[in-house]
């Protein structure tokens, strides 16, 4: 019974391992880009759920600076990827999700930044979990607010976003730890569980042995 509680606890750590492991951390996208060089729109979503099939397409909407409508300009499924818009044809790369159906991470790397990208662009997670009697269908929008300078400068947003990623970073790997500590304590515990009860058997082992004997010496006398 003891060894049968020590492999449960053993499994039980490493599912919460492995769940920290896979953890995500939402990190608001850089805002400025810089003139004639590549710039990533970053747009990530942490409302997945693993346990449940699903599936997820993603449409990035772009309004110009000074400009009240937005305009489509990209879309990805399952199936690929599509630039839906001149102004931008041959410029944009997927760097989000790449494998499985849900997606995550709907990231845009966009090539040769110009002025006229300034503006205001907005990604769309249209998603559906598959649960066993009906689906679940969901709609998530993050939005980016982009300025093109001729010169990199370092804005508060993004040292105030670098700073929660290590704070978020440094925040998972204490509950990590500390679930470790936990599961180590439980581990010996239950180990010094069974070579007690391991222990109690023998000695009554040894106890019923040395009876024995001490019969058979009586009967022979």
């Amino acid at each position: 019974m003891a060894a049968l509680h020590l492999l449960l606890l053993s499994l039980l750590c490493a599912l919460l391992v492995h769940r920290c492991g896979g953890a995500c951390v939402e990190v608001d996208s850089d805002t400025e880009a810089v003139a004639g060089k590549g710039f990533k729109i970053g747009c990530i979503s942490c409302k997945r759920r693993s346990e449940v099939p699903g599936s997820a397409n993603v449409e990035w909407y772009f309004r110009p600076k000074g400009d009240t409508e937005f305009v489509l300009i990209y879309s990805h499924d399952e199936s690929g990827s599509s630039i839906e818009n001149d102004q931008f044809m041959e410029r944009l790369d997927w760097v989000g999700t790449k494998r499985g159906r849900d997606i995550q991470d709907a990231s845009l790397y966009l090539l040769n930044v110009t002025f006229n990208d300034s503006g205001v662009y907005r990604c769309f997670f249209y998603r559906t979990l598959f649960y066993e009697n009906y689906e679940n269908v969901s709609h998530i929008s993050k939005v980016v607010h982009l300025s093109v300078v001729a010169k990199a400068t370092r804005g508060t947003a993004s040292i105030v976003s670098e700073v929660m990623m290590y704070v978020s970073i440094i925040g998972l790997q204490l509950w990590l730890l500390i679930e470790m500590i936990y599961c180590y304590r439980k581990i010996a515990a239950a180990g010094e569980e069974a070579l007690r009860e391991a222990a109690n058997a023998e000695y009554l082992a040894i106890a019923s042995e040395s009876k024995d004997n001490c019969a058979g010496v009586q009967v022979g006398e």
